[in-house]
């Protein structure tokens, strides 16, 4: 009985991966045929009906490009970072709350946050490790924004946690059923997104893959399916932020409609603003983040904390 749970448990979380790559592949469809219509043309719609078929069709071009190897790569992790930047999101992929019958953690946010800074380590290894000016560069004004953002994104995520005093996800659901989080602190729900789409490296932030000044940035050397490790990661990214999102603020189950349709939505509007909005100037995207984002959030931390020592003492 016990060899058949860990069967049913290792299918389960098998199942889940696939089905998370399956909505890896169908959301770079929808972010095509969007751009597509936001810029007055069809988009894919050559393979099969409506272009349906269009990732598979590429996923198998990707395969099946050819691999050169390079000179003067530091050959280990130049193959080995793409690898670990994908580990990671399925990584992130184990700890969400699927059902309280499934393996949900006590500390995830904990555990999300640290994952999400390892995730600067692979943009680092994988621009050194290609041994190129380009690559380098991309990878430099990563770390930096990718650094930069995190610091005000980890605090709002303090800042959720003085509401429910847990970094289990599944307090934030208990705890919103009558009263939704982004309703009691919209300032915190915006500066989120814009954080979240600041870490995700999605435009106006995209200076990772600025494609008029940096060649496409640290992934410039990377081709096959070591470039397609790196764009499942990119992707998986977008849709596990978006139900941590969700979660966070609106506390919805993982397998409730509203859930995938919420989700759905965050989405939706990272393609829209992706489509709409021209790239920003880089020194006023660290100005925004450390004089404009950072002192919003310090201050809503700091009036949360004196308002939770006040009730405290009033209770």
């Amino acid at each position: 009985m016990i060899i058949l749970n860990i069967f049913m448990l290792f299918f389960s979380f098998i199942l889940l991966i696939l089905g998370i790559l399956i909505g890896v592949a169908f959301l770079v469809l929808l972010e095509r045929k969007i751009l597509g219509y936001v810029q007055d043309r069809k988009g894919p719609n050559k393979v099969f009906f409506l272009g349906i078929f269009q990732p598979f069709s590429d996923a198998i071009k990707l395969f099946i490009k050819e691999n050169i190897m390079l000179l003067k790569v530091n050959l280990f992790f130049y193959l080995i970072s793409p690898m670990i930047g994908f580990i990671m999101s399925i990584m992130i992929i184990f700890g969400l709350p699927l059902s309280c019958n499934m393996f949900s953690m006590n500390l995830f946010m904990m555990y999300f946050m640290s994952c999400l800074s390892l995730g600067i380590y692979v943009i680092l290894m994988s621009s050194w490790s290609s041994n190129s000016n380009y690559s380098m560069l991309g990878g430099m004004r990563s770390i930096s924004q990718s650094l930069s953002y995190e610091v005000s994104m980890f605090l709002i995520f303090f800042i959720m946690f003085n509401y429910v005093d847990s970094f289990q996800l599944l307090d934030f659901m208990k705890y919103q059923k009558n009263l939704m989080f982004w309703f009691v602190n919209h300032m915190m729900f915006i500066i989120l997104f814009i954080s979240m789409i600041a870490e995700l490296n999605r435009m106006p932030f995209d200076f990772v893959e600025g494609e008029s000044e940096l060649v496409s940035g640290f992934n410039v050397e990377y081709m096959s399916i070591m470039f397609t490790y790196i764009f499942l990661a990119e992707y998986m990214m977008i849709m596990l932020m978006g139900f941590f999102f969700v979660i966070l603020f609106f506390g919805y189950s993982m397998i409730m409609i509203k859930n995938i349709f919420s989700v759905l939505i965050f989405m939706m509007l990272m393609i829209l603003i992706r489509g709409s909005l021209p790239r920003l100037r880089y020194d006023n995207l660290m100005y925004f983040c450390w004089y404009n984002i950072l002192s919003i959030v310090m201050l809503m931390l700091l009036f949360m904390l004196i308002l939770k020592i006040l009730l405290i003492n009033f209770y």
